[in-house]
């Protein structure tokens, strides 16, 4: 049990998974949040990152910190994506050892699984195939993340574990469209195309690849839920438990912007994996259920990208 007095090392807090957990934590009560800007300490550094964790001896390090991007940057810069999140994490996973912190988080991807993975995805499927090669990279770090949390538990008798997360969305995305993931893309495109008054939507791939998406800050609720619990099994999938079409979450969203686009493919572009449903039984035998909200999700990211849309025009002028 982490209770509200004790240090924690939130790495990525800028992030939009880092600052959900940050918001969930202050709300809860948690007084003692370290955060560090990249300015202050640059993850990749070793001797900096080993020297800022013995210095500050945190009770506790949350791994949200990580290279990060979609489906074209991850086929673009293999080498960033393998080498930025592997070096990461070993310097945070062993320098926390050194510094004799008990508990460390990991937070990775449903990425980690077979291309052509069982539906939905259980924990004990990990290493049963290969891996989607849009984003093969990416999951080998953080499979080697898993595994390196695993065995220093099981050798140093720490508590390091991990949490697999579906696709996420909300507040702080990246709407880029050549660096974001599938859903703030096809927000900026269809929001776009209302206010262009255009009649298509382009969307990347068939459409027909299937994936499970989750608010943010349902699953820092999620994450901080664990943290506090604990659990025995060396990481954990944290999802919906449910999957649509790349198409019905177009539809979606145009529902929500009440627009009607005809929905032209690019096919040009790769789908990834055809399926990715996370097997979620095991985190609900420790009590935890999902509460998804779509709509509600939606708006919330919706309103985060009109803001961040209004600070792009004024930094232009």
């Amino acid at each position: 049990m982490i209770n509200k007095n004790v240090k924690i090392f939130l790495t990525g807090h800028n992030g939009m998974v880092g600052s959900a957990i940050y918001r969930r934590l202050k709300n809860l009560g948690y007084k003692k949040i370290l955060v560090a800007p990249k300015k202050k300490l640059n993850l990749l550094d070793q001797k900096k990152t080993f020297a800022f964790l013995k210095k500050n001896k945190p009770k506790l390090v949350i791994i949200a910190a990580a290279k990060v991007g979609g489906i074209l940057d991850n086929l673009r810069f293999k080498n960033k994506f393998i080498y930025e999140n592997l070096q990461i994490q070993n310097n945070l996973i062993h320098g926390s050892y050194l510094a004799k912190v008990k508990n460390l988080f990991l937070l990775g991807s449903s990425c980690i699984y077979p291309k052509y993975c069982k539906q939905p995805m259980k924990e004990k499927y990990l290493l049963t195939g290969s891996l989607e090669e849009s984003n093969d990279a990416y999951a080998i770090a953080k499979i080697a993340g898993i595994k390196m949390c695993q065995y220093y538990s099981d050798n140093y008798k720490v508590n390091y574990k991990s949490l697999m997360p579906p696709n996420l969305y909300g507040p702080n995305d990246n709407f880029d469209l050549y660096e974001s993931h599938f859903y703030p893309a096809l927000i900026k495109k269809i929001h776009n195309s209302k206010i262009k008054k255009k009649k298509t939507l382009e969307v990347w791939g068939s459409g027909k690849a299937k994936r499970e998406l989750m608010y943010v800050d349902d699953f820092a609720a999620a994450a901080v839920y664990f943290m506090r619990r604990g659990f025995k099994e060396p990481f954990l999938n944290i999802g919906n438990g449910k999957e649509f079409s790349i198409k019905w979450f177009a539809k979606f969203i145009m529902k929500q912007l009440g627009v009607n686009l005809k929905i032209v493919y690019d096919k040009s572009k790769p789908d990834g994996m055809p399926n990715k449903c996370l097997d979620i039984s095991l985190a609900k035998k420790y009590g935890w259920k999902p509460n998804p909200d779509y709509v509600k999700g939606f708006q919330k990211t919706y309103d985060h990208f009109l803001n961040y849309q209004s600070n792009q025009k004024s930094k232009k002028v």
